[in-house]
């Protein structure tokens, strides 16, 4: 069965390719073959090619793999990192209590 690869937005697309362009120059920095890279993440040249082109078919874990053998794995932990609308979400939904709770024992 053949993979389905799914549709983004345009504005998406763009955002994925700017991710795999990034990857591409961090690999290239660090004068690092793309055969050699993907030998080390344990996946083909072809698929790094595909990540490289920000391709929204590659899994995750294939992005990943990728960023571990650049040595920018930690960089993933900033997504949602700091999420301000959800915390103004969040806080706009905190309630104001009418009275105190009962204290237990009385």
């Amino acid at each position: 069965m053949a993979k389905k690869t799914p549709v983004l937005f345009p504005k998406t697309e763009a955002m994925l390719r700017e991710f795999g362009e990034n990857i591409r120059l961090a690999r290239l920095r660090r004068n690092v073959t793309a055969k050699l890279t993907a030998e080390r993440a344990g996946i083909s040249v072809a698929t790094l090619a595909q990540i490289e082109k920000g391709s929204p078919s590659v899994s995750l874990g294939n992005y990943m793999q990728v960023l571990v053998t650049l040595g920018l794995e930690k960089d993933i932990l900033q997504v949602a990192a700091d999420d301000e609308l959800g915390r103004k979400l969040q806080d706009a939904g905190l309630g104001v209590r009418a009275r105190a709770s009962k204290r237990p024992g009385k």
